[in-house]
């Protein structure tokens, strides 16, 4: 299993009343189906963080919900592998659960799911690439006791 640390940059993240480091770790455990030994980290910011990593990283001058950072050099087997970051907008994932009907727990487990998958190798870029990566999600999410994510979302 990989080793997991969050950072938590957004107090806000803390009001949602439940054990939100425990909560990351068992999501992108349930999404992990690389390599081993791993470690991964999980920042849990706001829109103004994102929006600088997005538009310096990105080349896209907004915030965005989540981003991820792979580190694609894997080492000798048996060493551990510095995956990368997983970076959430808290303002941005509570504006996407509100206007999809979502709740934001549900929400945040997606996203966690969508970046720990992109750093093990997925991607989204062309539909090909895209459909094998949503089952995937679609199949940790309801392991996880949450809802088809893609239904009702309005592109």
């Amino acid at each position: 299993m990989p080793e997991i640390d969050v950072q938590v940059r957004n107090y806000r993240y803390y009001l949602k009343k439940i054990g939100i480091k425990r909560f990351c770790q068992d999501v992108v455990l349930a999404a992990w189906q690389g390599y081993e030994p791993a470690e991964v980290s999980v920042v849990l910011a706001d829109d103004d963080f994102v929006h600088g990593l997005n538009r310096d990283y990105r080349g896209q001058d907004k915030p965005t919900n989540v981003l991820s950072f792979e580190n694609a050099e894997k080492p000798p087997k048996g060493q551990p592998w510095m995956a990368g970051d997983i970076i959430i907008a808290y303002q941005t994932v509570c504006r996407e659960a509100s206007d999809q009907g979502k709740t934001f727990l549900a929400h945040l487990a997606h996203l966690l799911i969508h970046g720990a998958l992109h750093l093990q190798g997925y991607d989204h870029l062309t539909a090909a690439q895209a459909k094998p990566m949503e089952r995937l999600e679609i199949k940790i999410m309801k392991k996880l006791g949450y809802k088809n994510p893609y239904l009702n979302v309005e592109s």
